[in-house]
C-alpha cells in the first residue's frame, strides 16, 4: 500500500514495477531514479513521475542501453531516437564480433596446432581493418620501395595493396584461414625478398616479363600426364608452345625471364586475395610454368625420324 496516495517506498515501487530492491536502490543510489522525498525515518519516498520514470529506465536497461545512455535520456539531454541509432550502431558491431569469434573457434578447432600457433591464428584474425591494411602497406612499401611509379608492372603494388578493408560480417570458414595464411606470408621476410627481386627485375627493364606465349596449356596437360620435361615427349609438347626453329640461346634467355617471374608463394599470394575479395577460384599456373621452364633448359634432342 502507498505511504499516502501519492507515494511510494522503495519496496512498494519495486514490487509495482516487478524488479528487485536492490536494483532500484542501486539506480537511486546512480542518481538515475532520485527519490522525490524523504520520510521522518529517512526512507526513500518515490510519487507518480518517478514510477514512469521508472518504467521508462527499465525499458532502456531491457534494451540493452547503458546507463550513461540511459541517464541522458532521462535528463532530455539525448532524444530516445539518437540514442537507439547510437545503440543499434554498437549492437551491429558486437554482432559483428561475435561472428568473427565464431569463425576463428571454428578455423582453430579445424587447425588444432600449439598453444602459440592458435594465438597467432586467434590474434591475426582479430586486428582491425586499419591494422590489417597495415600489415599489407607495410608489405608493398618494403618490396617497391625505391622504384619509379612509371616502371613497367609498377601497377602491381596498387594491386597488391588493394585488400577489402573489412572481412565480411559473418566470414567463412576459407576467408577466416585466406586473412591469417595471408598476413603470415606478407610478413616472412623470404616471400618479400622474392617478391622484390620480380619487381626489382621488372622495373629495371634488363629482365622484362616474357611476353605471353601462345598457350601454356599443353604443358598443363604435360603435367597432368606425367610427362618429363626432358623426354622426347617433352620435347614435343615444347615444339607446341615455343617455336622449334628458336636457338639455344634464346630459349635459356626465356627460361631465365619465366623463373624470374614464377613463383608458387606469389601465386599463392593472388589466390588469397581472390579468395578474400570473393573471386571465382583460378587453376594453379606455375607447375605448368615451372615444367616448361625445365623443358626449356633441357632441349632433350629431337626424336628420330622413323
Amino acid at each position: 500500500m502507498a505511504v499516502d496516495d501519492r507515494m511510494f517506498t522503495i519496496g512498494q515501487l519495486a514490487h509495482r514495477a516487478g524488479l528487485p530492491v536492490r536494483t532500484i536502490r542501486f539506480w537511486s543510489d546512480e542518481g538515475l531514479l532520485p527519490p522525490t522525498v524523504r520520510s521522518a525515518g529517512g526512507h526513500r519516498l518515490y510519487d507518480a513521475a518517478a514510477v514512469a520514470r521508472l518504467e521508462l529506465l527499465r525499458t532502456l536497461r531491457e534494451l540493452g542501453i547503458g546507463l550513461e545512455p540511459a541517464r541522458a535520456i532521462l535528463d532530455r539531454q539525448a532524444t530516445v531516437t539518437e540514442v537507439a541509432a547510437a545503440h543499434v550502431r554498437a549492437l551491429d558491431a558486437e554482432i559483428r564480433a561475435l561472428r568473427l569469434h565464431r569463425a576463428v573457434l571454428r578455423s582453430i578447432t579445424r587447425r588444432g596446432g600449439t598453444t602459440e600457433e592458435l594465438r597467432l591464428v586467434n590474434d591475426l584474425a582479430r586486428l582491425s581493418a586499419r591494422e590489417r591494411q597495415r600489415i599489407i602497406d607495410d608489405f608493398v612499401a618494403e618490396v617497391f620501395a625505391g622504384l619509379p611509379g612509371d616502371a613497367p608492372g609498377a601497377g602491381l603494388a596498387d594491386a597488391m595493396r588493394a585488400l577489402p578493408a573489412e572481412l565480411p560480417d559473418e566470414p567463412t570458414d576459407a576467408e577466416v584461414d585466406a586473412w591469417v595464411e595471408l598476413a603470415t606470408l606478407v610478413q616472412d621476410p623470404a616471400f618479400r625478398r622474392r617478391v622484390r627481386e620480380m619487381a626489382v627485375a621488372g622495373a629495371s627493364g634488363d629482365q622484362p616479363p616474357p611476353e605471353p606465349l601462345p598457350s601454356v596449356e599443353p604443358a598443363r596437360e604435360a603435367v597432368a600426364a606425367g610427362i618429363a620435361p626432358d623426354s622426347p615427349a617433352g620435347r614435343e609438347v615444347l615444339d607446341r608452345i615455343v617455336d622449334p626453329a628458336c636457338s639455344d640461346a634464346d630459349r635459356r634467355a626465356l627460361a631465365a625471364r619465366l623463373a624470374t617471374f614464377t613463383d608458387q608463394r606469389v601465386e599463392r599470394y593472388w589466390q588469397l586475395v581472390g579468395v578474400l575479395r570473393r573471386q571465382p577460384p583460378f587453376p594453379a599456373a606455375v607447375p605448368a610454368m615451372e615444367w616448361l621452364i625445365a623443358a626449356l633448359r633441357a632441349r632433350p634432342e629431337a626424336p628420330a625420324a622413323g
